[in-house]
């Protein structure tokens, strides 16, 4: 190899370094933002694209000053149309890198209040469990609302896990 060429494994170890990959997160949020701008636009809404990065995956949000009506209907009844553009958002981010993402997109707080519902649920699940020593069923959830209360089940020291299949799969909160 010659001076200043960059073999596949050297790019591959920056890649999975942190800095690599924050960058290239960070860059699927553009990337993302980019697309999301166009469809505000095209929809004629209005709407602030805020990015961040958080672990292992890039967070895109659409906010608003105002009150939050307008953008209510880019998220749907229980989050059905922002699933949607969620997954439209990381097809057009693989488009452009032709690497699969993981973003996360949020509308309007959505995700957030969510989040929060869901850890609540999983510790109530947890208390219930501990109280019971019996396993305890949760309802059927997407990947994303099983994967907020697994991680609070963790969390409280307990195991959980997924049973059934989609879109009928569910958490299951083991005993101590």
């Amino acid at each position: 190899m010659t001076e200043g060429t960059t073999s596949a494994v050297e790019v591959e170890a920056v890649e999975e370094s942190g800095e690599g990959l924050v960058a290239r997160l960070e860059h699927e949020g553009d990337i993302a933002a980019d697309y999301l701008e166009g469809l505000l636009d095209i929809a004629d809404l209005d709407g602030d694209i805020d990015m961040d990065v958080e672990g292992d995956r890039a967070l895109v949000s659409i906010v608003s000053e105002g009150p939050d009506r307008q953008l209510q209907r880019l998220v749907g009844q229980d989050g059905e149309v922002l699933e949607a553009l969620q997954e439209l958002t990381r097809l057009a981010v693989h488009r452009e890198t032709g690497e699969r993402s993981r973003l996360m997109l949020d509308i309007a707080g959505f995700r957030a209040r969510k989040r929060a519902e869901l850890a609540a649920l999983g510790a109530r699940a947890v208390e219930q469990a501990k109280s019971t020593g019996e396993q305890v069923k949760l309802r059927p959830m997407t990947p994303f609302e099983r994967k907020v209360v697994h991680d609070a089940v963790a969390a409280a020291g307990l195991r959980s896990e997924s049973e059934g299949e989609e879109p009928q799969r569910c958490v299951v909160v083991l005993p101590g």
